[in-house]
């Protein structure tokens, strides 16, 4: 009789997944920080201080 042992895939399965979330996470926070590389925050910013700033300024009129 031969006693063949079955190789146990447990831990490649979890290694797997480890990697896979890794990979995932860095995707989706590449993605999350996309619109800040545009500059469309940087002039809504320079918008709203002007107009705060017009504001002031007519203010004290």
């Amino acid at each position: 009789m031969s006693d063949t042992q079955e190789k146990d895939y447990f831990w490649f399965w979890i290694g797997g997944l480890i990697a896979a979330t890794i990979v995932l996470v860095f995707m989706l926070k590449a993605d999350e920080t996309k619109h800040l590389q545009s500059g469309a925050v940087a002039q809504s910013q320079a918008e709203v201080f002007k107009k705060i700033e017009n504001k002031h300024m007519n203010n004290n009129n």
